[in-house]
């Protein structure tokens, strides 16, 4: 439960009482979609593409925004962020609404066209997830002959630790390009950067499986990766979500019945995948996209917006046009994109007593065997 504290500091009482209502909304609408968090048996994992967090395009994000924020963030265990821009600002101030036991890992900002000036994030509660000391951004090695690919923005990943597992994130923010589904410098993103992770995991060689029934794909290597973030896909028919798939990775079924992660939720530009240990790392059967515009910054809710959105609203000529330039505008105060989460086991204990039991009874031991020899 974030801290509210700065909502006292909000001059306007209507905006006040306006932010505690939304939250009171958001916070029922939370209750009802996403599991409670628990201390060891599960992982709620989430990616959230927040847009141009922050930037003045349309206006800095406000206090009422930020609780928002704060609040669907709270829900979660560790969120991977994109579009993070280089003032941290905004940022700062929502880990300091969750408590000082949420912590974050943040990229240096890209750089060139292509980099928008963003950075990729990882915010986690400190108390559940710890930090594994391991953190990079991706940077593939030349091959002879072949122009090495340099990503527009740099995937970023981090190694962190719950419960019974250890993992790596990757966190990614694919090129958009062409408004097509399958743009070729984004299919070779996806392509490119999926191979290479999977090289570094090496799983060994499984059967085809029917589509959707895996949970993880099996792997003996001791590393477990998820690779998350905006992939800018369009379909799970596409090429692009085919190139996650053909590299190794596996979506759990839950998440592949989700629906889009866009606001009209028809494209899903959100995923994440898994090369891990089925033994460690495994989908306890819940995911979802949360749709915040249910509960705040609704399209009943445009007319209360009007002062905030000042002059650009205000010239606006006919409604259809105020009510675009609302919907727009809302994207920059909370988001474009809709934040993807799914819940993984974390606990694996008694799967370890139960296989310690049995390799103990193969090999003739017992408490009392050993008793004896001592």
């Amino acid at each position: 439960m974030p801290f509210y504290y700065a909502i006292r500091s909000i001059k306007d009482e209507a905006v006040r009482r306006r932010t505690a209502e939304g939250l009171l909304r958001l916070q029922k609408q939370l209750d009802a979609e996403v599991p409670s968090r628990t201390v060891t048996e599960t992982l709620l994992l989430a990616t959230w593409n927040i847009r141009e967090f922050d930037s003045s395009k349309f206006g800095f994000r406000g206090p009422e925004s930020l609780h928002y924020i704060a609040e669907i963030i709270s829900r979660f265990d560790l969120v991977a962020i994109q579009e993070v821009r280089e003032d941290l600002s905004a940022l700062d101030e929502v880990q300091r609404m969750l408590g000082g036991w949420w912590k974050y890992i943040v990229t240096d900002v890209t750089v060139g066209t292509g980099g928008n000036g963003e950075r990729m994030a990882f915010i986690y509660d400190s108390r559940k997830v710890s930090f594994g000391g391991v953190a990079g951004e991706i940077v593939l090695p030349p091959k002879k002959d072949i122009p090495t690919l340099q990503f527009s923005r740099t995937p970023f990943m981090c190694g962190f630790r719950a419960g019974w597992v250890k993992f790596n994130l990757c966190t990614v923010h694919i090129y958009y390009g062409k408004a097509v589904a399958e743009d070729r410098n984004r299919l070779r993103e996806i392509a490119t950067l999926a191979q290479f992770l999977a090289q570094k995991v090496e799983p060994p060689k499984q059967p085809a499986r029917p589509q959707g029934e895996a949970t993880a794909v099996k792997n003996t290597s001791g590393e477990n990766l998820v690779l998350l973030g905006d992939f800018n896909i369009f379909s799970r028919e596409d090429k692009t979500f085919k190139a996650l798939t053909d590299a190794g990775f596996e979506i759990p079924r839950p998440l592949r019945e989700v629906p889009g992660s866009n606001l009209g939720q028809s494209k899903h530009f959100d995923q994440i995948a898994f090369l891990c240990r089925s033994d460690r790392f495994e989908s306890a059967g819940q995911a979802g996209v949360f749709n915040y515009s249910s509960a705040v910054f609704r399209d009943e809710d445009e007319a209360g917006y009007a002062a905030e959105m000042a002059e650009g609203y205000a010239k606006q000529q006919t409604e259809r046009k105020k009510s675009n330039y609302y919907k727009q505008w809302r994207t920059f105060q909370m988001s474009d994109h809709l934040l993807l989460w799914c819940a993984l086991r974390i606990d694996f204990s008694r799967e370890y007593l139960e296989r310690q039991q049995s390799q103990d009874a193969a090999a003739g031991a017992s408490p009392d065997d050993e008793r004896a020899e001592a």
